[in-house]
C-alpha cells in the first residue's frame, strides 16, 4: 500500500515555499515595524484550554477540534486557532507583572487543525497569522489592531477587500442580548437544525452564526444587537468608528457580524475580499476583535485584550490571483560555472566568497560539462553565470556574463570578494 498524506493537508514543495516565505518575511518585518515581538506555543494543549476560551457550543468546539486522551489519560487537543494559546502562556507565564511593559504586543505564525471539509484556501492543517495586544482598554487600542490588519493587506498587495465592524458591547449588553434571541428563537426551536436547538439553551448567539439553510431563514428578522447598546458600549463603538472616518479607512457597520468564537467582546471585525474569480460571494480574510474577559478565564488578573488572526492558506489563495508578482520565482545571483582541473575546488570558494557578502550562488556539485552546467544554470534562473577553467586558475582570472542581455566582463580572481563593486560596473 502506498504511503499517502492524511485527507486535508497539503504538501508545500520547493516551487510554492519561496512565496510562503516572502509572504511571512513582509508580515515579520511588518509586524516589527510597530514593535509587535513573536511568540511561540505549543501545537497542542489541554483540552480545557480551548474547550473554555472558544466556547463548548462553538462549531470549533462541537466538531472541529481534533482531541484525544494522551498515554498519561491527560485529554488533549490540537491548537485550532491561535488566541487562547497565546493567552494561556500570558498567564501562566505572568506577563501581567508590573516590570512587563503595556500594552503586551505578540504576533505568531503557527499550524492550526480543525476537521472539516477541505476545499480551496481551507485545509485540515492550516496556517494562522495572529496579532494579539494585552493591557489597553483604550479605544486607539482597537483602532490600532484594525489599522494593522488594514495596512498588511494593503502591504501584500490584497485587493477590493471591506471592513465590517459590529460591537457585542458588554456583559450586561450580552445578558440582554442573549434573552431577546431566546425570546425570539424559542417559538420557532421545533423548525431550527439539531444544533441550533442545542445552542438556544446554552448560547443563542451561535445560531446567528449557523450555515445551515434550516436556520437561516430566519436569521435576517432575529433581534439585532445595536439596538441593545447601552451608553457607554454605544459611546465606545461611536468613538472607534469616528477615528476610523478620520483616518479615511472605509468601513461598512454589520449588525450580523457576530465571529465564531465565544471569547470575543466589544469591537468585533472582519475583513471580506471581493473576487468572483475565486468565490461567488465576498468571503472574509482576516478577522478579529475585542475579548476582555478571557485572561480572567484562565485565572489570571483582569486584562483588556484585542487581536485579529489570518488564515494563510485563503490569504495565499487571493495573492496568487491578485498579485502574481509577488510570486515571481527570483532566482539566484551567480552560478558558477568550471571546467577542468583544479577548478572545481575553485568553485565552491567562490560560491563560499559570494554567500558571506550576501549574494545566493550555486555550483555544480555533479561537474558536469559545461554546456550542461550552463543549462542548470538558465533552469535555476541565474541572474549572472561566473565561468572558470583551467586556463582562467592559471592566470587568475574569470568571466562573468550576464544572463537577461549576455553583457560579459572579465575581472581577476579577487574581485570576487568585493563583488557588490563588480555588480556596479555592470550596470553600465
Amino acid at each position: 500500500m502506498r504511503v499517502q498524506k492524511p485527507k486535508g493537508t497539503v504538501d508545500i514543495l520547493p516551487e510554492q515555499s519561496g512565496s510562503w516565505e516572502k509572504v511571512e518575511q513582509t508580515v515579520r518585518d511588518f509586524f516589527k515595524q510597530a514593535n509587535y515581538r513573536e511568540i511561540r506555543t505549543p501545537s497542542f494543549e489541554n483540552y480545557e484550554v480551548f474547550s473554555r476560551s472558544s466556547g463548548e457550543t462553538s462549531d470549533v468546539v462541537e466538531k472541529e477540534m481534533y482531541d484525544f486522551n494522551d498515554k498519561g489519560g491527560r485529554h488533549i487537543a490540537l491548537r485550532p486557532e491561535g488566541t487562547a494559546g497565546v493567552v494561556r502562556a500570558y498567564v501562566e507565564d505572568k506577563m501581567y507583572a508590573p516590570e512587563v511593559v503595556k500594552p503586551f504586543n505578540v504576533y505568531y505564525i503557527e499550524s492550526t487543525f480543525r476537521y472539516e471539509r477541505p476545499q480551496a484556501g481551507r485545509q485540515r492543517e492550516f496556517h494562522q497569522i495572529g496579532v494579539e495586544s494585552f493591557g489597553s482598554s483604550n479605544p486607539l487600542a482597537d483602532v490600532e489592531t484594525i489599522v494593522l490588519a488594514h495596512d498588511l493587506l494593503a502591504k501584500l498587495g490584497v485587493q477590493n477587500y471591506e471592513l465590517h465592524i459590529n460591537t457585542l458591547g458588554n456583559a450586561q449588553v450580552r445578558q440582554d442580548y442573549h434573552d431577546a434571541l431566546v425570546n425570539y428563537f424559542t417559538p420557532l426551536k421545533d423548525q431550527l437544525s439539531d444544533d441550533s436547538k442545542r445552542r438556544l439553551e446554552k448560547n443563542p448567539l451561535r445560531i446567528l452564526d449557523s450555515k445551515d439553510e434550516q436556520d437561516k431563514q430566519f436569521l435576517p428578522d432575529a433581534p439585532k444587537i445595536i439596538d441593545y447598546l447601552d451608553a457607554d458600549s454605544k459611546a465606545n463603538f461611536d468613538e472607534i468608528t469616528d477615528i476610523l472616518d478620520q483616518l479615511k479607512i472605509k468601513y461598512v457597520i454589520d449588525n450580523d457580524l457576530v465571529r465564531g468564537l465565544d471569547y470575543y467582546t466589544g469591537i468585533i471585525f472582519e475583513f471580506m475580499v471581493e473576487d468572483k474569480s475565486l468565490w461567488e460571494s465576498a468571503t472574509t480574510i482576516l478577522g478579529g476583535g475585542r475579548y476582555d474577559h478571557l485572561v480572567q478565564e484562565f485565572d489570571g488578573p483582569e486584562t483588556p485584550a484585542v487581536g485579529f488572526g489570518i488564515g494563510e492558506e485563503r490569504l495565499m489563495l487571493v495573492l496568487q490571483k491578485q498579485n502574481p508578482t509577488l510570486f515571481a520565482d527570483q532566482g539566484i545571483d551567480f552560478f558558477i560555472t568550471n571546467i577542468g582541473e583544479g577548478t572545481g575546488i575553485k568553485a565552491v570558494e567562490i560560491a563560499r566568497s559570494l554567500r558571506k557578502q550576501g549574494f545566493r550562488a550555486q555550483y555544480d556539485v555533479d561537474q558536469k560539462k559545461l554546456k550542461a552546467q550552463f543549462k542548470k544554470a538558465d533552469r535555476v534562473h541565474a541572474k549572472f553565470v561566473i565561468t572558470l577553467g583551467a586556463k582562467e586558475l592559471a592566470n587568475g582570472t574569470l568571466n562573468v556574463k550576464r544572463l537577461a542581455d549576455g553583457k560579459t566582463i572579465d575581472l581577476q580572481l579577487e574581485d570576487v570578494d568585493d563583488m557588490k563593486t563588480v555588480m556596479e560596473q555592470l550596470k553600465d
